[in-house]
């Protein structure tokens, strides 16, 4: 339940902090009559970020036994090179993400109802398909338990509320902090969503089958609340080959310093936390 929680906490989140900045932009501006399109546009697109969630998991009860772990080994590593693409997204242009989007909306209303909708469909359409994409590649690498799910909605039902609290100005939080905490915790359990899609393609044929590293499965518990806590957060197996260990580390170690580098060199300004500060001004 935690990574999926956590996953739907920080994903969510980054999409209710657009939303607030759009919606503020338009209260600001005294362009209120907008914010009826600019909801459709927001709606549309969490209906096309369900809507991938659910061709996935078609995709999953209709495939036959051959199909169904190269495709769920290739969706794995696709959410893996999406993910890390928008964690280092998010870093790079925090900056100026305020600004940006406030200078789309303002050639949107100059060009009609249609372009509002879709600078508000387009901002948040990326970050629903990712959320969707890295859940369900969780939820698959966890054995597609129902904590998982459960996860999940708590997950994005806390980021609404937290959103619109911030928004408010009910609550004040460190986002710098937050996203890069949270930003650490997504990169490793996106290591461990690669390794679980190696795995699958191993299984599936694609790619050879490498030696056993370690095999605990003798005194290992899969079936305990540690497994599954394992299992979540750093998608680890009680007998993984050396593929699958060789490449959570290859990925973690340097993304992480990548990652950790970018924030200790970046100027204050550029913290998420002076985004979310403005988003109500």
């Amino acid at each position: 339940m935690f990574p999926s929680f956590l996953i739907g906490l920080r994903e969510g989140l980054e999409a209710a902090l657009i939303v607030g900045i759009l919606v503020a932009y338009l209260v600001r501006t005294d362009r209120r009559d907008r914010l009826k399109i600019l909801w459709i546009g927001v709606g549309a697109a969490v209906a096309v970020s369900l809507a991938v969630g659910a061709i996935l998991e078609y995709a999953v009860d209709n495939l036959g036994d051959e199909a169904l772990a190269p495709f769920v080994g290739y969706t794995s590593l696709i959410t893996v090179v999406l993910v890390t693409t928008m964690v280092f997204w998010m870093q790079r242009t925090a900056r100026r993400m305020k600004s940006d989007l406030e200078g789309h909306l303002s050639q949107a209303l100059a060009a009609g109802p249609v372009a509002i909708l879709l600078t508000a469909f387009v901002a948040v359409v990326r970050e629903g398909i990712e959320t969707a994409l890295f859940l369900w590649s969780n939820v698959q690498a966890t054995g597609g338990s129902a904590a998982s799910v459960i996860g999940a909605v708590m997950g994005i039902a806390a980021s609404v509320v937290l959103g619109w609290l911030v928004y408010r100005r009910s609550v004040h939080i460190d986002l710098s902090k937050f996203f890069t905490i949270t930003g650490v915790m997504l990169i490793v359990i996106a290591a461990g969503v690669l390794s679980y899609g190696l795995h699958e393609l191993a299984e599936g044929g694609v790619i050879p089958t490498t030696a056993t590293a370690f095999d605990i499965t003798s005194w290992f518990d899969a079936d305990s609340w540690y497994a599954a806590l394992l299992r979540g957060v750093f998608g680890f197996r009680p007998a993984p080959n050396v593929l699958e260990v060789a490449a959570w580390f290859a990925y973690v170690v340097p993304v992480t310093w990548l990652f950790l580098r970018g924030i200790s060199s970046a100027p204050k300004a550029s913290q998420p936390n002076k985004v979310a500060a403005q988003s109500a001004a």
